[in-house]
């Protein structure tokens, strides 16, 4: 196995080598702008990794990689939209730098090159990689609906949320290690180990946001602590404080719009008087646990599912 630079830079350098049509500008120069923000590539390094675990070179895989980044990025353009999110990564989100209309449309261009590209070069499994990647679309609108959903909603439960982003994140990182494998022509015990291994490790790296977003250090973290709380966002942490807070303090401060730095101290100190801070640890090990204990399904070479382990241990404790 490589390391996860080695395969970061081969997505780094895919992604530098597109080459989308100079015209018109106004459809291209969006998602040029996306795909250049960055982010972890968490997504497009599982694919390389899982191709290469099962066998294949990972250069091999390249396509598929891009394919789930650029599909990511196509999520992350309509989502700034219906989230009314002004800044992603740092920079002005699309529908900011640009208007609502070009993100939806260059959005909609993104998904369908990402379903043309996940094709090239892989005559031989296309069936099994489409049916997966289309798949996960379908799920991954779900979640987002839920996620719409919840906002008008005082009742969610811990289910519906974990259910939530299952459907929203998680799917995406099976998908992402599944498609991988996939194109090594891996077996099915092998394709539904290493996609189960991505979707607890979505889970895992998805409490952990919510986690960091009240409790991480704002300059590992990369952004303002407080940002769920203020928006009054249907998190783990906030689902189990309004179940156990009996003393109504949670919902008092929601349900006031100023004094942002005293909302964050006020619900903060709720969640750690209930012992939430701690609990939400223990429920990321858990689906950490379960990410690892799926590899032991898998056919896999040694230093491939040391690989994977590592990986899994990291997001454990992870700053950003």
């Amino acid at each position: 196995m490589h390391s996860r630079d080695y395969y970061l830079d081969l997505i780094h350098d895919a992604i530098n080598a597109l080459r989308f049509p100079r015209e018109p500008q106004g459809l291209y120069d969006p998602i040029t702008y996306a795909l250049d923000c960055g982010g972890k590539r968490l997504r497009p390094m599982l694919t390389l990794a899982a191709a290469e675990a099962c066998g294949l070179d990972p250069q091999l895989a390249v396509n598929q990689a891009l394919a789930v980044e650029i599909f990511h990025n196509f999520t992350l353009l309509h989502d700034d939209v219906m989230d009314r999110a002004d800044v992603r990564r740092g920079r002005p989100t699309v529908h900011m730098k640009w208007d609502d209309n070009t993100a939806i449309l260059s959005g909609d261009a993104m998904l369908t090159y990402a379903t043309i590209i996940l094709a090239e070069n892989a005559a031989e499994c296309l069936p099994q990689l489409l049916a997966m990647f289309n798949k996960t679309a379908m799920e991954v609108y779900e979640g987002q609906q839920y996620d719409m959903d919840f906002e008008s909603r005082q009742d969610v439960t811990v289910n519906e949320y974990i259910n939530m982003i299952s459907l929203k994140t998680s799917v995406l990182l099976g998908c992402a290690c599944a498609l991988g494998a996939i194109r090594a022509q891996a077996g099915p015990q092998n394709v539904e180990a290493l996609y189960k291994f991505g979707h607890m490790l979505g889970l895992a790296f998805q409490l952990r946001d919510d986690w960091l977003d009240t409790f991480g250090d704002t300059a590992m973290f990369g952004k303002a602590i407080g940002g769920d709380i203020l928006n009054g966002k249907k998190t783990w942490l906030l689902i189990n404080a309004l179940e156990r807070d009996e003393s109504g303090e949670v919902k008092k401060w929601l349900a006031i719009n100023d004094m942002p730095a005293e909302r964050i101290a006020a619900v903060t100190a709720v969640y750690r008087r209930l012992g939430l801070d701690t609990e939400c640890q223990t429920e990321i090990d858990s689906y950490i646990d379960r990410a690892i204990a799926a590899l032991s399904a898998a056919s896999l070479p040694h230093d491939a599912k040391e690989f994977f382990t590592n990986l899994a241990e990291a997001t454990r404790s992870r700053n950003n």
